[in-house]
């Protein structure tokens, strides 16, 4: 079975954001040329995560990001003392990986649907892995 991996860099620019990495995560998929299989997205951070959502519409990150916010806000009765307890738990809602299905070379994504990294701490510099097996 084919293998591959590589790392995205990505730099975010606000404190909280969604970042659209559906290309970059095809060009992976590309770039080793694995027809079938399965595609693996890992984000390696506590504050940062990855999920699948609608694209067809921005307003949907908006209001995921300002409902998140509302859910579990920036400033609470946190015992972390590093003030960002709202990004680990935010983290804990979105999950940390995305599984994805590669057939004839192409993510199997809904119509709407794209991956995005999750930003909850931002703005840093993050990584994203990314993993191809054929099957």
């Amino acid at each position: 079975m084919p293998e591959t991996k590589e790392t995205l860099k990505i730099g975010t620019r606000a404190r909280i954001e969604m970042i659209d990495i559906t290309a970059d995560v095809q060009k992976a998929v590309d770039r080793w040329g694995i027809k079938e299989g399965l595609c693996v997205v890992y984000v390696p951070h506590t504050t940062a995560g990855v999920t699948i959502n609608e694209n067809a519409d921005p307003h949907v990150q908006d209001d995921i990001v300002a409902h998140v916010s509302t859910l579990v806000p920036r400033r609470g009765a946190f015992r972390h003392g590093e003030g960002n307890s709202d990004a680990h738990i935010k983290v804990s809602l979105t999950g940390s990986s995305e599984s994805i299905i590669v057939e004839r070379g192409r993510l199997v994504l809904g119509t709407w649907q794209s991956i995005f990294f999750c930003e909850f701490d931002g703005p840093r510099k993050r990584k994203c892995h990314v993993k191809v097996v054929g099957g």
